[in-house]
């Protein structure tokens, strides 16, 4: 029987590894957003820089995990086989979770997600324990620490309005000072808010990072609590005047040396104190064998009080082995830097696509109108000097948009904001003993200052609100989850004995699995669209844009030929999946081309002076391509819609006709997008010569299908689609032709 034991430990310990790796992967967005976003310092020193954060927070961490053991439920009242099935069932369903919000690129808390999946697990073999013994649920609160789970569920709340609060009126506040214009300021500002900013983070250190670092003894840091007033005076005088000294005599920027401070002081409090979410079951359930196995008790009989004891500590070399696998994980993990991604769009102070992830929802517009109306409505009191003076301080210098160098997201003011006001949350969540999530402050401070800074301006605002619920949401379906899935597979467990802890690690592995394969599917699908996918790199030139107009209709003739020929071929054939990946296919296009017309105001900027005059030549190619591929994406949606409701299939002598067309309409692309490719345009004019004979041929089919009607056709089903098939034919080869023309003429113009 003990041999199961060894089995689950063994289990356990790969799982350990699993869930630092997938917890890493969502918490490294807590420490390294404001410090890559603003783009302060090169992405290698950011990274050794949080590496060294996480190997101390690691090493000098004295491996108090009481809230695996003790925290939620009561060990006293659990057997040790009881234990050892709500550990394993905690792992599994921890595993699992934090990597769907992983792969899905959502922040979680780790805190919260422990917690829940013991409390679930826990509830579960309780709610047996009494049905087993018919006792009452009145009884259940002598199982579980019901305080902790409320606390939990009130630091969420907390969390979330405060640090958004907060994040906003101090960004407001910096911004006010600092402007946009941060060098001319920063000379005036620069130290004393290098002080304020230092001093907070050092207090956050002191307070969060070393609360339970092994070399620091309880009565050092009682006395830095007791004495939290003067050490911050002290701090604030000697950083100050440390910033001054790095300003004025060594030209260093205050704001990059906030950000590689408080980078450090997250990734250390990060390590430090939530190691606990990704190991300290494993090792609570290691310290429980310990303890059973000394005994010669059946394990069913063994209660685990000894659990409780505060003074148990968890083993060095596991420390070590721990920061070992999160350097690894930051350093390596795809899916980190996918939630990382998550983060920064919703943060970034420009506008475009980037911005629009998320779909705009009820309560994002509702809330999004609410503030216009509030605006309006502060405005029409305050004087209008002062909205002018405001105004003025929020003014943004004018940028050309550079794609082949990538802008920052924001600011160094903004990241040092960032930094500086979680660390302050932070520190005071703790010294009030209020269990206030990393993730939770991180992120809504994160939040509240790209709201101050004007990022949420009316073109994005709808967009940012709607993303930030979907991450609240899910941070509270995180909480619900976890309960859920920790209580049914305990119950498993409990009830499936060796059987459903051999099946559960089976599936576990498989889900995992595919998980990774999906990921490494979707990274490579996400590779190889951005390398063929449209663009528009820094085109200042009229040959920079014939060039990449050129580029740009080569590729969309190319794409629209084929999926014409694979919709027409399907819908011959009546295969429905075939359409149904035309239909996406052409979406992606259409929503490729959608990009490019939001990127129209940057493309008109990048233009120098003499080459303005391409700006209407750009825009009507991109509308022109448009018209082809809504075309296309018409027939594609009308044919799917025929085949997947059952109609009767298009006649011989329909199919036959559409495949002329088709093979007339593949010669001529076929022709358009070697004369694009090769950017020769000396073709253009033989081209336009086809226009008038495809047209007719399409009007012909018509007519033919009118006659039809009128003669041998029964289906209007058959008639509807037919006709709207050629219909917007004709208006690709109008719109193919309209290219054609409005190409020729701007050559033309270009070379006299």
């Amino acid at each position: 029987m003990d041999q199961i034991f060894v089995v689950m430990l063994i289990a356990l310990a790969i799982l350990a590894v699993i869930d630092i790796t997938v917890g890493v992967s969502n918490d490294a967005v807590n420490f390294l957003n404001s410090a890559i976003g603003s783009k302060a310092v090169p992405f290698k020193t950011i990274m050794v820089v949080a590496t060294l954060g996480i190997l101390v927070g690691a090493l000098f961490s004295n491996g108090m995990m009481e809230i695996a053991r003790s925290g939620i439920f009561v060990p006293s009242m659990f057997s040790f086989n009881d234990v050892m099935i709500i550990f394993l069932a905690v792992m599994i369903t921890d595993v699992l979770l934090l990597d769907v919000f992983n792969s899905l690129g959502l922040p979680t808390s780790t805190t919260v997600s422990i917690v829940f999946e013991l409390l679930g697990a826990a509830v579960c073999l309780a709610v047996v324990k009494i049905v087993m013994t018919d006792g009452g649920l009145a009884t259940l609160p002598q199982y579980i620490n019901t305080e902790k789970a409320t606390e939990i569920i009130y630091s969420i709340l907390l969390s979330v309005i405060l640090s958004f609060t907060i994040g906003t009126l101090v960004q407001y506040v910096s911004r006010m000072f600092f402007t946009f214009h941060v060098d001319k300021r920063l000379k005036y500002f620069g130290a004393l808010f290098g002080g304020i900013a230092i001093t907070a983070i050092t207090f956050f250190i002191l307070i969060k990072g070393l609360k339970s670092v092994s070399f620091i003894s309880k009565e050092t840091y009682s006395w830095i609590d007791h004495h939290q007033f003067r050490i911050v005076a002290l701090s604030f005088v000697f950083w100050t005047l440390f910033s001054q000294l790095l300003m004025s005599l060594f030209r260093i920027n205050i704001l990059k040396v906030i950000i590689i401070i408080g980078t450090f002081a997250l990734a250390l409090a990060f390590a430090g104190n939530d190691l606990v979410n990704f190991i300290g079951v494993p090792i609570a359930a290691f310290q429980s064998y310990e303890f059973f196995a000394g005994s010669g008790i059946d394990p069913n009989a063994y209660m685990m009080g000894e659990l409780a004891n505060d003074n148990i500590v968890a083993p060095f070399y596991f420390l070590v082995i721990a920061g070992l696998v999160m350097v690894y994980t930051l350093w390596t993990s795809k899916k980190a830097r996918n939630v990382i991604e998550t983060e920064m769009n919703l943060a970034r102070q420009d506008t475009g696509t980037t911005t629009e992830k998320f779909t705009p929802n009820i309560l994002s517009k509702v809330i999004v109108r609410g503030m216009v109306y509030i605006g309006v409505g502060i405005n029409y009191f305050l004087p209008k000097s002062l909205q002018l003076k405001i105004d003025k301080s929020f003014e943004k210098p004018l940028k050309v948009k550079n794609k082949k160098m990538e802008e920052p997201a924001f600011d160094m003011v903004r990241a040092s904001v960032n930094l500086m006001v979680a660390s302050i949350l932070i520190s005071i969540g703790t010294s009030m003993q209020l269990p206030l999530s990393t993730t939770y402050v991180t992120f809504m401070v994160a939040m509240g200052t790209s709201f101050a800074d004007g990022a949420w301006d009316r073109d994005t605002a709808v967009y940012r609100v709607a993303g930030v619920f979907n991450v609240i949401g899910g941070w509270v379906i995180t909480a619900v989850v976890a309960f859920l899935a920790a209580f049914v597979i305990a119950y498993i467990l409990k009830i499936g004995e060796v059987y459903a802890v051999v099946g559960m690690l089976i599936l576990v592995g498989i889900l995992l699995y595919r998980s990774n394969k999906k990921h490494q599917k979707k990274t490579k699908a996400k590779d190889a669209a951005k390398a063929s996918e449209l663009n528009s790199h820094d085109i200042v030139t009229i040959q920079g844009v014939v060039s990449e107009s050129s580029a740009q209709i080569a590729t969309v003739i190319g794409e629209t030929k084929e999926l014409y020929i694979s919709v027409i071929d399907s819908l011959g054939l009546q295969e429905l999946s075939k359409l149904k990946q035309s239909k996406k296919k052409l979406k992606k296009l259409e929503k490729q081309i959608e990009e490019l017309k939001g990127n129209v105001y940057f493309f008109v900027k990048n233009l120098d002076e003499t080459s303005v005059e391409a700006s209407k030549f750009y825009i009507l190619t991109l509308g022109y391509l448009q018209d082809m591929v809504k075309a296309v994406s018409f027939i594609a949606q009308n044919s799917f819609t025929h085949v997947d409701n059952n109609h009767k299939k298009l006649k011989f002598n329909q199919i036959r006709d559409l495949k002329n067309t088709d093979r007339q309409l593949q010669e001529l692309f076929d022709k358009i997008q070697r004369t694009f490719s090769d950017e020769d345009f000396s073709q253009i004019e033989s081209l336009l010569k086809d226009k008038e004979t495809l047209i007719a041929y399409v009007d012909s089919l018509i007519q033919k299908q009118i006659i039809r009607i009128r003669t041998t056709e029964t289906s209007p089903k058959n008639s509807k689609l037919y006709f709207s098939i050629l219909f917007e034919t004709d208006d690709l080869i109008k719109a193919t032709m309209g290219l054609l023309e409005l190409f020729k003429e701007f050559d033309l113009h270009v070379k006299k």
